[in-house]
């Protein structure tokens, strides 16, 4: 069943069956006061206002028998697969690997690492642990999408410019058509939000479409199971 989604800059059409949502890196590392990006200065408010949009499309998409498909970004206890240019940029007195209020600062299986409550895995949900800013570099990303026969990508997550702006150019060079819903994406910078959201949709949809994620809610069946 195909639905047209009004976007920007023009109608998005999905099928939910071929369609995946992906929930980029929605970490107490970033949302959280005293994670990473706390600790390094940010409004993490800023980022909280994504929650409750994105708690309305996780349901529906659930509802809908969708794909979902969440990502976290961090790295090896041993930090073997984070790049010396990583871990010195910035000079920060506390980095990645450095000990936070939530564990190992971007370290696999310390509490920071994980995904907030509010936006929990459900059972059977993919989760990718990434060690860079796109979804696909170093993660079977792909694979999965090919084996699921999926070909269009409904993008959520953090930060716009960062994390969400990269897997959504790396989705759009391997064929991908990608929605990203501006009010589940979200950055410390909102003038950094603004600009990303333009620059995926200029020119014709360079990169993909943007929708409030209200247009998709508006459209999105609910698939009945019944047992």
């Amino acid at each position: 069943m195909t639905i047209s989604v009004p976007a920007v800059p023009y109608d998005f059409e999905l099928d939910p069956e071929s369609t995946a949502l992906v929930i980029i890196d929605m970490q107490r590392d970033f949302l959280e006061p005293g994670g990473f990006g706390s600790l390094l200065g940010n409004d993490v408010s800023l980022l909280q206002r994504t929650v409750a949009p994105l708690q309305a499309v996780l349901a529906a998409a659930r509802a809908s028998g969708m794909l979902v498909i969440h990502t976290r970004e961090g790295h090896r206890p041993d930090l073997a697969d984070a790049p010396p240019a990583k871990l010195a940029r910035g000079h920060l007195s506390c980095g990645i690997g450095d000990p936070g209020p939530f564990g190992r600062i971007l370290i696999r299986g310390e509490h920071g690492h994980d995904i907030i409550d509010e936006l929990a895995p459900a059972e059977g949900e993919p989760i990718l642990d990434k060690p860079g800013k796109g979804a696909f570099y170093a993660t079977d990303l792909e694979l999965l999408l090919r084996n699921g026969g999926i070909t269009r990508l409904i993008v959520t997550g953090v930060t716009t410019e960062v994390c969400v702006h990269t897997t959504v150019r790396e989705a759009n060079d391997r064929g991908f058509e990608c929605l990203v819903l501006s009010d589940c994406v979200g950055s410390y910078f909102p003038e950094f939000h603004e600009v990303g959201l333009q620059m995926i949709a200029a020119q014709g949809g360079i990169f993909g479409w943007v929708a409030a994620s209200s247009e998709l809610l508006a459209q999105l069946p609910v698939t009945t199971h019944i047992s």
